[in-house]
């Protein structure tokens, strides 16, 4: 063990950190708790640095970790724990020992630090993560409006094949502006849509009762649908100018991939940066975003094949891309879903 090391963990809590530091023979040489307001992080790091430590570990406490972690990266070598990790290692300890526990570990190399991407993929991935958000919301608003829609009786969207499709959205501008006549109603829905259903049909489900109140819940709806799809762009307009300024040949190359395109390349960009070190294989890779079954069987019984949770963003945007590339004309992707799913059918 090397004598002249001297190493530390973070016990990180909403409101208050724990500091633990370690020296080579395992002797603790320093303890203290400390606040979590940037003036006492900045004191800590100046007594971290007073006494020699090179190596600091922390637990990955809900985004608790994260200032913490700003303020120290530039001045020794820092790891993130999974706690989930921690737990699996063999010893009794309490919420007091946690933090000289964790040094012990990292001085004995029992731990592997999680991923953390560079600063500026960082700020990438907070606009991705703010876009999977926005179009949570969209989702949300745009379920509330067609509800909203349907109690007054209004049942286009059982003829269409989305609320965001151009005739819905027409006749729904026309019912905000006071049009609620069923024949100037059913004039603003596309021709196809009219003859697959029948003219008839598309005026009946058009056919509703509007009060005024009804009119105000609808504008209010759609003018929130309207400002998230303005944040949506501006999150995206932003995080492909990062990408093209920073990263511009990886940019590229991933958009040659069946069903990846400007929106999935920012993405997974954001979520795992450029550098793969701490991927040795995709298949850590594939573990990682949550997308690889657990391995747990016992005597030849599976206890569990569900997919660990993983990076919830990075999985999300991996399975559009997996969808999309499955309907990409004249590649491996669509030849390979095309026999798991319509073949092999047939041959049963």
């Amino acid at each position: 063990m090397n004598r002249n090391r001297t190493v530390a963990d973070l016990d990180v809590h909403k409101d208050s950190i724990y500091l633990c530091i370690m020296g080579y023979n395992e002797s603790v040489i320093f303890q203290k708790t400390y606040g979590v307001l940037t003036p006492e992080l900045r004191q800590m790091r100046d007594d971290m640095l007073c006494r020699g430590v090179t190596e600091c570990a922390m637990e990955s406490t809900a985004v608790y970790w994260v200032p913490v972690w700003n303020e120290l990266c530039g001045s020794m070598d820092l790891k993130l724990v999974n706690p989930y990790f921690i737990k699996q290692l063999p010893v009794k300890k309490s919420d007091v020992k946690d933090a000289q526990w964790i040094a012990e570990c990292v001085l004995k190399n029992l731990i592997k630090g999680s991923f953390v991407p560079e600063p500026i993929a960082q700020d990438m991935r907070k606009l991705n993560r703010r876009i999977m958000d926005l179009n949570e919301d969209m989702t949300y608003n745009c379920n509330k409006l067609d509800a909203a829609l349907q109690r007054c009786g209004f049942r286009l969207s059982n003829y269409v094949s989305s609320t965001k499709s151009k005739s819905y959205q027409s006749v729904l501008k026309a019912i905000i502006e006071g049009q609620t006549c069923p024949e100037e109603l059913v004039k603003l829905v596309h021709g196809r849509t009219l003859n697959k259903h029948g003219r008839e049909n598309v005026k009946a489900a058009v056919t509703a009762s509007f009060s005024k109140t009804d009119l105000t819940v609808f504008r209010q709806l759609k003018e929130t649908i309207d400002l998230v799809g303005r944040q949506i762009k501006e999150c995206q307009k932003e995080l492909t100018a990062l990408c093209k300024e920073h990263f511009p040949k990886q940019y590229e190359r991933l958009q040659t991939i069946p069903g990846v395109k400007g929106r999935a390349a920012t993405a997974i960009i954001a979520e795992t940066g450029i550098d793969m070190k701490m991927f040795a294989t995709a298949a850590c890779l594939v573990g990682w975003c949550g997308l690889k079954p657990r391995n747990d069987v016992s005597n030849g019984h599976y206890k569990s094949r569900k997919v660990t949770h993983g990076n919830r963003y990075l999985r999300q945007i991996l399975i559009e891309i997996a969808w999309a590339a499955s309907r990409t004309r004249n590649c491996f992707f669509s030849n390979f879903s095309y026999i798991q799913t319509t073949v092999k059918k047939k041959a049963r």
